[in-house]
Protein backbone atom coordinates (compact mmCIF):
# COMPACT_ATOMS: atom_id res chain seq x y z
CA UNK A 1 0.00 0.00 0.00
CA UNK A 2 1.34 4.03 -0.73
CA UNK A 3 1.52 6.02 1.65
CA UNK A 4 2.67 10.11 1.68
CA UNK A 5 3.79 12.40 4.54
CA UNK A 6 0.51 14.22 5.81
CA UNK A 7 1.90 17.76 5.28
CA UNK A 8 2.35 16.43 1.57
CA UNK A 9 -0.95 15.10 1.54
CA UNK A 10 -2.81 17.93 2.27
CA UNK A 11 -1.06 20.56 0.32
CA UNK A 12 -1.80 17.62 -3.17
CA UNK A 13 -5.48 17.65 -1.53
CA UNK A 14 -5.82 21.44 -2.08
CA UNK A 15 -6.23 21.87 1.82
CA UNK A 16 -3.88 24.12 2.35
CA UNK A 17 -2.00 26.42 -0.13
CA UNK A 18 1.35 25.75 0.92
CA UNK A 19 3.16 22.61 2.40
CA UNK A 20 4.38 25.17 4.88
CA UNK A 21 1.40 26.38 5.84
CA UNK A 22 -0.12 23.09 6.32
CA UNK A 23 3.02 22.31 8.63
CA UNK A 24 1.95 25.27 10.75
CA UNK A 25 -1.86 24.05 10.98
CA UNK A 26 -0.43 20.27 12.17
CA UNK A 27 1.75 21.60 14.44
CA UNK A 28 -1.17 23.81 16.13
CA UNK A 29 -3.04 20.66 16.38
CA UNK A 30 -5.58 21.31 14.05
CA UNK A 31 -5.25 18.23 11.74
CA UNK A 32 -5.52 14.40 13.18
CA UNK A 33 -5.37 10.82 11.86
CA UNK A 34 -7.77 8.53 13.03
CA UNK A 35 -8.37 10.65 15.84
CA UNK A 36 -4.84 11.21 17.10
CA UNK A 37 -2.67 14.02 17.12
CA UNK A 38 -0.31 13.85 13.89
CA UNK A 39 3.25 15.23 12.58
CA UNK A 40 4.25 16.57 9.36
CA UNK A 41 6.20 13.89 8.60
CA UNK A 42 3.51 10.78 9.63
CA UNK A 43 2.64 8.70 6.37
CA UNK A 44 -1.11 8.63 5.34
CA UNK A 45 -2.98 6.27 3.25
CA UNK A 46 -5.80 5.09 1.77
CA UNK A 47 -8.32 4.31 4.45
CA UNK A 48 -7.11 6.74 7.08
CA UNK A 49 -9.49 8.93 8.79
CA UNK A 50 -7.98 12.90 8.77
CA UNK A 51 -9.83 15.53 10.65
CA UNK A 52 -9.24 19.49 9.54
CA UNK A 53 -10.28 22.03 11.89
CA UNK A 54 -10.71 25.25 9.43
CA UNK A 55 -13.62 26.06 9.98
CA UNK A 56 -16.23 25.97 13.06
CA UNK A 57 -17.24 22.10 12.21
CA UNK A 58 -13.93 20.12 11.59
CA UNK A 59 -13.93 19.08 8.66
CA UNK A 60 -13.59 15.14 8.24
CA UNK A 61 -12.53 13.28 5.48
CA UNK A 62 -11.45 9.87 4.47
CA UNK A 63 -8.04 9.63 2.77
CA UNK A 64 -9.29 7.62 -0.82
CA UNK A 65 -5.69 7.57 -3.20
CA UNK A 66 -2.38 9.45 -2.42
CA UNK A 67 -0.46 11.98 -4.77
CA UNK A 68 2.69 13.50 -4.44
CA UNK A 69 2.23 16.34 -6.69
CA UNK A 70 -0.90 19.29 -6.89
CA UNK A 71 -2.86 18.72 -9.59
CA UNK A 72 -5.94 20.81 -10.67
CA UNK A 73 -9.04 21.12 -7.89
CA UNK A 74 -11.37 18.53 -9.63
CA UNK A 75 -8.05 15.71 -9.42
CA UNK A 76 -7.17 17.02 -5.67
CA UNK A 77 -11.06 16.27 -5.05
CA UNK A 78 -10.32 12.88 -6.19
CA UNK A 79 -8.09 12.10 -3.12
CA UNK A 80 -10.39 12.31 -0.83
CA UNK A 81 -14.59 11.92 0.30
CA UNK A 82 -15.91 13.67 2.78
CA UNK A 83 -17.70 11.28 5.55
CA UNK A 84 -21.58 11.83 6.38
CA UNK A 85 -21.23 12.83 9.63
CA UNK A 86 -19.09 15.75 8.26
CA UNK A 87 -21.14 16.69 5.64
CA UNK A 88 -24.31 16.70 7.88
CA UNK A 89 -22.38 18.92 10.47
CA UNK A 90 -21.21 21.58 7.98
CA UNK A 91 -25.05 21.68 6.25
CA UNK A 92 -26.44 22.43 9.67
CA UNK A 93 -23.73 24.77 10.46
CA UNK A 94 -23.90 26.56 7.23
CA UNK A 95 -28.30 26.82 7.44
CA UNK A 96 -27.75 28.18 11.30
CA UNK A 97 -25.28 31.06 9.55
CA UNK A 98 -28.46 32.18 7.44
CA UNK A 99 -30.77 31.91 9.64
CA UNK A 100 -28.27 33.75 12.54
CA UNK A 101 -30.25 37.82 12.34
CA UNK A 102 -27.35 40.42 11.06
CA UNK A 103 -24.84 41.80 13.81
CA UNK A 104 -25.46 45.04 12.14
CA UNK A 105 -29.52 45.56 12.50
CA UNK A 106 -28.47 45.89 16.29
CA UNK A 107 -26.99 49.42 15.23
CA UNK A 108 -30.59 51.03 14.89
CA UNK A 109 -28.90 54.72 14.48
CA UNK A 110 -25.34 53.85 13.40
CA UNK A 111 -22.20 55.98 15.23
CA UNK A 112 -22.82 58.80 17.03
CA UNK A 113 -22.37 62.46 15.55
CA UNK A 114 -20.62 65.52 16.92
CA UNK A 115 -23.71 66.62 18.57
CA UNK A 116 -24.84 63.22 20.45
CA UNK A 117 -20.87 62.81 21.23
CA UNK A 118 -21.48 66.28 22.87
CA UNK A 119 -24.56 65.34 24.60
CA UNK A 120 -23.35 62.19 25.99
CA UNK A 121 -20.33 63.85 27.41
CA UNK A 122 -22.74 66.52 28.98
CA UNK A 123 -24.60 64.03 30.26
CA UNK A 124 -21.48 62.07 31.76
CA UNK A 125 -20.11 65.72 33.37
CA UNK A 126 -17.16 65.76 31.18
Amino acid sequence: MEKIRLDKWLWAARFYKTRSLAVDEIGKGRVQVNGQPAKPAREVGAGDLVSIRKEDPALHVRVVAVSGVRGPAPVARLLYEETPESAAARARAAEMRRLAPEPALDIAAGRPTKRDRRLIDQMRGK
